[in-house]
């Protein structure tokens, strides 16, 4: 049995965790957190990592390495996702993250993304019979949003450039604040960035063929949290938890309709999420239009699995 500690770090939040991989590839988790650090601030306008930025990542990975030390972790992998990806002062972030972790963040492709997101996802879902594949999961991140279709085995996958932060910098920030609510003419901005990307994702994936929608990351796990009426964050209750088409688009309207403040009074709502929520939860409900689709499973494990199995 081999002890692992595998961290994701996109554009919105870094997430760590620490389990131990038997042998056949059971996952035993021992630790699993996250901290907001939007690392992607701003990095769609400027093409740069804010100083700020990098202090709050750098201040999350060290508190993640006390946590790997204290687990005894023998092996460490770091992946990085899209605001890394496009940043040009990217040396600065691995020089940091080396500097503290000891080892040196993978940039990953969009399509290493994808495939690590889908063995997360999918390894509990193979061979249950009220799962239909083909498997369709929709990894819907802070910069961009991976899409991936597969029965066992990945068979396509694409990365297109929507995601919750992106969409929101781009279409809801005027003079430094994010308008609230949008308007209408905001939400059709974002919506016509969706549905461009779909149409690039549907180039490589054949995105209707797909029998079971399963979405990972903050903006789905968080609609699902609403849907479910929870008043704390509960994770066994959303790992497979099956949310409706109507109930994702009744929420996708709350969202988009209400103002700070109401969305920070959501009980389940994470501080971090707050501003970009509405714009997550409409690239979801896009998604589910185009694959045409009457509900989502939502998924608890991901690419942080995916990252942990591939380093045993």
């Amino acid at each position: 049995m081999t002890r692992v500690a595998a961290i994701d770090c996109g554009t919105n939040s870094i997430r760590l965790l620490v389990a131990d991989v038997r042998p056949g590839g059971e996952l035993v988790e021992l630790d699993r957190r996250m901290q907001i650090v939007r690392l992607g601030q701003g990095v769609d306008r400027t093409g740069r990592l804010a100083p700020e930025a990098l202090e709050r990542t750098f201040a999350a990975c060290r508190e993640y390495a006390e946590a790997i030390r204290a687990h005894g972790a023998q092996k460490i992998r770091f992946v990085a996702t899209s605001a890394s990806r496009d940043a040009e002062n990217r040396d600065d972030f691995v020089r940091g993250v080396l500097d503290i972790l000891g080892v040196e963040p993978e940039v990953i492709t969009g399509d290493q993304e994808a495939e690590f997101s889908f063995t997360g996802a999918t390894k509990e879902l193979v061979g249950r019979d009220h799962f239909e594949k083909p498997f369709l999961v929709v990894d819907i991140g802070g910069g961009s949003t991976e899409f991936v279709v597969g029965e066992e085995h990945v068979r396509a996958a694409r990365s297109v450039d929507i995601g919750c932060v992106r969409m929101t910098e781009r279409h809801l920030v005027r003079d430094g604040a994010v308008t609230d609510p949008p308007t209408q003419g905001q939400i059709e901005a974002i919506r016509a960035d969706i549905e461009a990307a779909l149409d690039l994702a549907e180039q490589t994936v054949p995105l209707k063929e797909a029998r079971t929608l399963v979405g990972l990351a903050g903006s789905v796990t968080t609609v699902a949290a609403i849907a479910l009426g929870l008043q704390e964050y509960d994770s066994a209750a959303i790992h497979h938890s099956r949310i409706s088409y109507e109930q994702v688009a009744a929420i996708t309207r709350q969202l988009l309709s209400s103002t700070h403040d109401e969305r920070a009074a959501i009980p389940v709502m994470h501080p971090g999420r707050v501003d970009v929520i509405g714009a997550g939860a409409l690239v979801l409900l896009s998604i589910m239009e185009r694959v045409g689709v009457r509900e989502v499973v939502v998924s608890e494990h991901d690419i942080l699995d995916g990252i942990a199995l591939s380093i045993a």
